[in-house]
Parts: structure tokens; C-alpha cells; sequence
């Protein structure tokens, strides 16, 4: 039987991969939405033909790799092609997400969907629980610009265009608060783990 999967979100910065990261170390498999949505778009892709072709050779590095600062600083300035963009990119995730998420001699009950996006998008169509991991947006934005080395107000907009954070906990089965030391987060992971065993039955 296939294992069930576990949503796995939070806001820009909330520190989604640490997380990720314990569970793994409990033998979790799991993929990130955002790795598959960088895989769709690598050269050579049709993903990529069509963005280059929509928005102009300009959005591609003299690599031909997408120069996804540039294409992301396009899409957060105007919501119809912010638009257009999720329109062709989500459903190849989607599909790309499915076939990762099956993974081959696996005996957990569960993996995980890790996504910033998972209610923004059909993501969320594709769990059976959601863990919402929770910062303060203090905290985001200092961790998110410290990491992409992005400006304060361009990470504003990015918190902005997600779901607001009471909506996103208001979806939540599970809560993990990453305000705390990373052993604190550590222990919520492991109880988080143990109760999702006892509910799939492993």
C-alpha cells in the first residue's frame, strides 16, 4: 500500500528544510516542492522553452539556465504573469511530485510533502495531514534575507502573496513552533513522528 503523505509548510523562512531534516533523521522520506519545481525548468526542459519563450530570452543566464531572481522579480511586480506562470508550472510539479513522492523499498507509513505553496496550490489536494511549521514574521524576514540575500521589502512582498499565517495555522493538523532552540524543534519532530505512526497504523 502506498504510503500516505504528510503536508509539511510554512511560511517563506519558517525553516521548512531543517525540519525536513529531522524527520529524515527518523528514516522520513520526503521531497521539496521547490527542488522538483527547479528540476522542471532545468535546460532542456519544455517547462523552460515556453517561460523563455513568454517572457523573452532575456529571463535566461548566458548559461541558458533560468535566472530565477530575474523571472521571480517579474512575477511579484505583476499578478497576471505571476499568474500565467502557475498556470503552465504547477500541474508539471504536481505530476512530478506524485512520482517522487512513491518511493521503492520504503516501510514507513508516511512521507512527506515539503512546500511553502502547499495551500496556495493544488498541493494541498494530495495530503491526508498538514504540519504547519510557525515563526514569528520578525523571524522570517531576518532568515530569509540573511539566506537570499533578497531586500527587506521584496521579502515583505513574498510573506505578502502567501497565505496569511492565522489562515495557514487554522489548516494545520499538526503545529511545529520554530521560535525555540533546535533541540526544542527537535523533540515536537519526534512526537509529531510518533503520533503520525500510531495514527497510519505502523
Amino acid at each position: 500500500m502506498a504510503p500516505k503523505i504528510v503536508g509539511l509548510t510554512g511560511g517563506i523562512g519558517s525553516g521548512k528544510s531543517m525540519v525536513a531534516s529531522l524527520f529524515g533523521a527518523f528514516g522520513v522520506h520526503w521531497v521539496d516542492a521547490d527542488d522538483v519545481a527547479r528540476q522542471v525548468v532545468e535546460p532542456g526542459t519544455r517547462a523552460l522553452e515556453l517561460i523563455a519563450q513568454h517572457f523573452g530570452h532575456d529571463i535566461l543566464t548566458s548559461g541558458g539556465a533560468l535566472n530565477r531572481a530575474a523571472l521571480r522579480k517579474l512575477v511579484f511586480d505583476d499578478a497576471d504573469e505571476r499568474r500565467w506562470l502557475e498556470e503552465l508550472i504547477h500541474p508539471i510539479i504536481h505530476t512530478e511530485l506524485e512520482r517522487q513522492l512513491k518511493p521503492d523499498d520504503y516501510n514507513l507509513p508516511y512521507v512527506l510533502l515539503v512546500s511553502p505553496l502547499l495551500f496556495e496550490t493544488i498541493q494541498h489536494t494530495m495530503t491526508e495531514r498538514v504540519i504547519v511549521i510557525d515563526s514569528p514574521e520578525s523571524v522570517q524576514i531576518q532568515r530569509t534575507m540573511a539566506r537570499d540575500n533578497n531586500p527587506r521589502d521584496q521579502v515583505k512582498r513574498i510573506i505578502a502573496a502567501q497565505i496569511p499565517r492565522q489562515q495557514r495555522l487554522d489548516k494545520a493538523d499538526l503545529i511545529i513552533d520554530n521560535g525555540g532552540t533546535k533541540d526544542n524543534v527537535r523533540q515536537q519532530v519526534r512526537d509529531a513522528h510518533n503520533a503520525l505512526l500510531v495514527e497510519f497504523g505502523h
